[in-house]
């Protein structure tokens, strides 16, 4: 009598009801996905195969995410890279002039001080709150203002001048000075400031160490630009030497001779300028070219995964629409059951 009472019924339907429903919903989600709600299940032993190729796509796709922002940065530093040349030429124009003549040499001083303070603000330049120009010390400014109040680098120089040569470059025995005498005073005493310890001492707070980037699985890079290439540091000198003392009471020698020499420093910057643009591009297309080749391999992966896990969505669709049905009518004869009693039957 048990197994054919209205609870044992109702009860039966109401486990029938659980299952389907279980099953609606793993259909569904097969349906709106393309893709086996149970990898395990459905592919049993080559289970570890698919999550080989998600692992493998995974990190593919982390690498390619981290290449955009390289990208980024590179290309925001060959901007700054093209700023900087382009302020060389105009320094390097206004140097050509004061040699003709066709210049005054306050207009030459005034060309110096902007050069480098320009130099300043471009090698500052920072994206998503990283320096460009820092090296691995990405979160201070690279360059110091040389201009600035109390720069430590005009002080350095101003000191060597007096040391040099016993006065400052306004003192009227500045006039005495030789073109000889500024020569070695650039040679001796200027050039170790910038092309020396005195640089990093005074002027830069950026790394030479450079930061590396992974590219690819197998393949790393440098992808940053620091402030203390050669190029950069000719150029900055070229500009303190000029801001410095071509305004002051110096020999007419002397600052031809300062004239002739930034002329050559700001010269060798544009080559030095250049050469970092060509490095830098050449980075660029690395990085371009393992981003190609990882979204090739990630098509690959992609492909393999859904040739594992993927489901025919007509016949996912078909179950949808089969197992709600069969749903709606379990939960109506459910109900009818419901309502069926003996005393129903005798009345």
């Amino acid at each position: 009598m048990t197994s054919v009472s209205t609870a044992a019924l109702t009860n039966a339907m109401r486990y029938q009801q659980m299952r389907m429903q279980s099953d609606l919903v793993k259909a569904t989600k097969e349906s709106s996905t393309g893709k086996v709600a149970d990898v395990g299940l459905a592919l049993g032993g080559r289970t570890a195969q698919s999550v080989t190729f998600s692992r493998d796509l995974d990190r593919l796709n982390v690498i390619v995410d981290s290449n955009g922002l390289v990208a980024a940065r590179l290309s925001s530093t060959q901007t700054s890279l093209s700023q900087l040349s382009g302020v060389a030429q105009n320094f390097l124009s206004s140097l050509t002039s004061a040699t003709s003549g066709d210049s005054s040499q306050s207009l030459t001083q005034s060309a110096g001080k902007t050069a480098i303070q320009q130099l300043g603000s471009i090698l500052n330049t920072s994206i998503n709150g990283e320096y460009l120009f820092a090296g691995t010390n990405t979160d201070v400014k690279p360059i110091n203002d040389f201009t600035a109040a109390g720069s430590p680098a005009k002080a350095a120089f101003d000191a060597s001048f007096v040391t040099k040569f016993g006065f400052t470059p306004d003192d009227p025995a500045a006039a005495n000075i030789t073109a000889a005498q500024m020569d070695d005073f650039i040679t001796n005493d200027v050039t170790p400031q910038f092309m020396g310890a005195g640089w990093q001492a005074n002027m830069s707070n950026a790394t030479d160490q450079q930061i590396v980037s992974r590219i690819a699985l197998n393949e790393t890079t440098e992808t940053s630009t620091g402030a203390n290439s050669d190029g950069i540091k000719k150029l900055a000198m070229a500009a303190a030497i000029v801001t410095s003392l071509m305004s002051t009471n110096i020999s007419q020698a002397a600052k031809d001779t300062i004239v002739s020499r930034t002329q050559n420093m700001v010269g060798e910057a544009l080559s030095g300028i250049a050469q970092v643009q060509s490095q830098t591009g050449i980075v660029q297309k690395r990085v371009s070219d393992a981003s190609d080749r990882m979204k090739t391999q990630t098509d690959l992966f992609e492909r393999h995964i859904l040739d594992l896990e993927s489901v025919d969505p007509a016949e996912a669709a078909t179950r949808v629409a089969n197992l709600t049905q069969q749903i709606e009518n379990s939960f109506a004869l459910t109900a009818r059951l419901q309502q069926l009693s003996l005393l129903n039957y005798l009345t």
